[in-house]
């Protein structure tokens, strides 16, 4: 298949690749498009994971106060340098990042934050529950392997579905800006108020 300057011109604006990178990847998947995707989605993820370990002391505090001030989120995001901290695209994920912790009241960063305690009685509810349910012994653990990747998603900024594209999960959208920026990208903290919560 010839591979057009508009074909190029569109996984560039989809995903923020180079002008021969996205050429490369179109001709090495004969034009798919949707494969073209997942291959530089692909290529994103092993640079990122190049960079995970590179020290990222930079960055910004973006604050958001919903309508009617009943609702606050404070998020530091992080990178490796000032000059990205001012970069629009850094500034909007930022923007982006708070927007969904007000949207999606996660507790926790990753799955790494939660706690071995509540681990625990989690899972032991979710056995009871697939017990209740008259499941057979041998497919109980599987139900629960899937109901605790639920857990995860509700409760772990990284593993929520982003609330702008849910085919997206944060830790991805993450992962596609530190592609398209170059540099590592992480949210150090957050906090999320909502006024009259329990204390």
């Amino acid at each position: 298949m010839k591979i057009t300057t508009q074909m190029i011109k569109e996984l560039r604006d989809a995903t923020g690749a180079g002008i021969l990178e996205a050429k490369k990847i179109l001709e090495q998947v004969n034009g798919d498009f949707d494969m073209a995707v997942d291959e530089l989605r692909k290529k994103g993820a092993a640079r990122a994971a190049k960079r995970a370990d590179r020290e990222a002391s930079e960055g910004i505090v973006e604050l958001y106060t919903h309508p009617g001030n009943r609702l606050g989120v404070m998020v530091e995001l992080n990178c490796e340098t000032d000059f990205v901290a001012r970069n629009e695209q850094f500034i909007a994920l930022a923007h982006d990042l708070a927007l969904h912790i007000a949207a999606s009241a996660p507790r926790y960063i990753s799955k790494d934050e939660v706690a071995q305690e509540e681990l625990d009685r989690e899972l032991s509810v979710l056995r009871d529950q697939a017990l209740a349910e008259g499941r057979p012994q041998a497919v109980v653990d599987k139900i629960i392997e899937g109901r605790m990747r639920k857990f995860y998603e509700e409760v772990c900024l990284l593993e929520q579905p982003f609330f702008k594209d849910e085919s997206v999960t944060i830790n991805q959208l993450i992962v596609d800006n530190i592609r398209t920026i170059g540099e590592n990208i992480r949210v150090r903290r957050f906090a999320r108020y909502a006024l009259g919560e329990a204390l």
